[in-house]
């Protein structure tokens, strides 16, 4: 076991947590969040519908290499792809709730994020996609996000559930990653594999997170 493999990867991803989190802050600021809210569900939706196939895809590409590391990645992905599905559907849900529906065109950034992964996938290595997934899990809302922009809002609560359910399942999600990650062993080829996937994701997320703060409708 490469009890290191999510430590560097945590290193890595290190100077990337004040960006992100002051693109976070702009997206959340009090002024005219009801609006930027049900701009930020439309964004997220095509990017979370995309979360299942992603992994399934994953999954696949690793029972080709046949190897034993790719072969536990593979069951990880059918795994959380399990813990995954249907969370598109509770963006639909708060979107409703908010009196509003999905995106006609989804938003460039999560184009970008999504699409990313899957050239990664077909023609790097599919262990890329657990960069991805760390960072997505690893800026999970904080539990009393919902809650507060609820109160700001004044939307009603069924427009939180996206927020209320990953504020608490994220953590979780997250520590199973670097247990697998750990696990993996992986030779320093994958491992820059995952840490650039990361770095990019990271990169994408605070664009999207920006985009949507600055302009009134959500685009670059």
């Amino acid at each position: 076991m490469n009890a290191t493999a999510s430590l560097a990867l945590r290193t890595k991803l290190t100077p990337t947590t004040p960006v992100l989190r002051a693109a976070t802050a702009a997206l959340w600021r009090p002024e005219g969040l009801r609006q930027r809210y049900v701009r930020y569900l439309a964004a997220m939706h095509p990017l979370v519908r995309a979360s299942v196939p992603l992994l399934l895809r994953g999954a696949e590409r690793c029972a080709e290499r046949d190897d034993p590391a790719s072969r536990r990645l593979a069951a990880y992905y059918v795994r959380h792809a399990e813990e995954e599905r249907d969370h598109d559907a509770w963006l639909l849900d708060d979107l409703a709730a908010a009196g509003a529906g999905p995106a006609a065109v989804p938003h460039p950034a999560a184009v970008e994020l999504a699409g990313a992964q899957y050239y990664r996938i077909e023609h790097e290595d599919p262990a890329s996609l657990l960069g991805y997934i760390a960072v997505l899990e690893g800026n999970a809302p904080g539990p009393r996000l919902a809650d507060r922009l609820a109160e700001v809002t004044g939307l009603p609560g069924g427009a939180f559930r996206t927020l209320r359910e990953h504020a608490e399942l994220d953590g979780g999600h997250l520590d199973d990653l670097h247990r697998v990650l750990d696990a993996l062993a992986p030779t320093p080829a994958r491992q820059t594999a995952v840490s650039v996937s990361a770095l990019h994701t990271a990169n994408l997320l605070t664009r999207l997170f920006l985009s949507l703060a600055a302009d009134p409708g959500g685009h670059p």
